[in-house]
């Protein structure tokens, strides 16, 4: 299964709740935190949510 690396690239500060609970249930604290997640219907929405705030590459 593919994996995808995650990165959050700006801030969490002034966006909504659900955009933050949704960086956090991703596992990112801070800029420049990266996590590598398995490619799934579930992740792909929580990464749609905060697409403008994090940077997505597949990784094998």
């Amino acid at each position: 299964m593919a994996r995808l690396k995650v990165t959050q690239l700006r801030s969490e500060i002034g966006t909504k709740h659900n955009q933050r609970e949704s960086l956090r249930s991703l596992g990112l604290k801070r800029i420049n935190d990266v996590v590598v997640k398995e490619d799934r219907p579930e992740i792909r929405g929580m990464i749609f949510k905060v697409s403008h705030l994090v940077k997505v590459e597949e990784v094998e």
